[in-house]
């Protein structure tokens, strides 16, 4: 685990985002107490179009209108 000051931090912070980004620990202290981790970000997944094909059915009902006290239930006030 490599501990820097903030100010160390400050002067050196793209050799350590690398470091993290490598695998290494990065902890920033104020004096000799450590209060932050620096870690990577893990990427968002990628969305996959069709993903859930064959997972979601709806039946032949989908389509139709809703009935008019299911519409009443779904008016604002």
């Amino acid at each position: 685990m490599a501990q820097f000051s903030v100010h160390d931090a400050k002067t050196n912070l793209s050799r350590l985002i690398a470091d993290a980004l490598a695998g290494g620990e990065v902890v920033i202290a104020r004096g000799s107490v450590p209060v932050v981790r620096l870690v990577p970000v893990d990427p968002p997944g990628r969305r996959a179009f069709g993903a859930l094909k064959g997972r979601i059915n709806s039946d032949a009902r989908f389509d139709e209108p809703l009935p008019e006290a299911e519409l009443a239930a779904w008016q604002l006030a």
